[in-house]
């Protein structure tokens, strides 16, 4: 559930244990450093990984083939 105090808009942000945690709001990015900070406590680091509130890693998942053209 996100925290209340920084998910103030509605709807309010998915959970960071939730499939779609992507999606939440961004509110802080620092591109310099390669990272950003979602609503739901999330940071997501620009090759895609995420470290999740609990602490855990979620390796970096971009797609690894190329797109059909």
């Amino acid at each position: 559930m996100p925290d209340s105090s920084v998910c103030s808009h509605e709807p309010a942000c998915p959970a960071s244990d939730c499939p779609n945690r992507e999606a939440a709001r961004m509110v802080a990015s620092h591109p310099e450093q390669g990272w950003s900070l979602l609503c739901n406590g999330i940071v997501v680091f620009d090759d895609t990984g995420e470290l999740l509130p609990d602490g855990q890693i979620v390796a970096p998942h971009r797609p690894t083939t190329p797109s059909a053209a």
